[in-house]
């Protein structure tokens, strides 16, 4: 039985619409993610700082919920691994809501534009609209990213699905 390898770019338009899988954003995240970025800022590492705080609680550092809702796209689903060359900006982004310990995050996109390239005739940009949610529903952050695309099948892709096949049984 073959896997699928994701879509291709005949398979994209305007309007086509994605849902990520979740994840649930754990005290690790932030205390991993702070010592990344060394950002210790006591609203993401300090009970009784975040308690009297406006939220009341700790929140997740914003980077922390862009770099989550950039994974759990693309990368996580594997739906445009086809496609995806590589990942081109991000435009009006927005930290709309704060992100908390406990909550489970989902990444909603939509193909808002699609573009021949000016400099690439194979290639071409996809614009998407993106809202990273919480488990009720929550808008947390919104804004565009841009994703070069090839109109032809990935050659990468075969070769490391066929290395990823060669000697499992059949």
């Amino acid at each position: 039985m073959s896997t699928p390898l994701g879509y291709t770019y005949d398979d994209l338009h305007v309007g086509m619409r994605f849902r990520s899988p979740g994840r649930t954003i754990t005290d690790a995240d932030l205390v991993g993610f702070a010592g990344l970025t060394g950002d210790f800022s006591e609203l993401h590492t300090s009970d009784v700082y975040a308690d009297a705080s406006q939220f009341g609680q700790r929140v997740a550092h914003g980077m922390l919920g862009l770099a989550y809702a950039h994974g759990l796209m693309w990368a996580r689903t594997g739906e445009l691994r086809q496609t995806a060359i590589a990942f081109l900006g991000i435009g009006d982004w927005r930290f709309v809501n704060p992100i908390f310990v406990g909550d489970t995050i989902f990444v909603g996109y939509v193909i808002e534009e699609l573009r021949d390239s000016r400099s690439k005739p194979g290639q071409a940009i996809a614009t998407f609209d993106v809202q990273l949610v919480n488990q009720r529903g929550d808008i947390l952050q919104r804004g565009k990213k841009a994703l070069l695309c090839s109109k032809e099948p990935l050659a990468a892709v075969a070769a490391s699905h066929t290395a990823n096949t060669a000697g499992v049984a059949q």
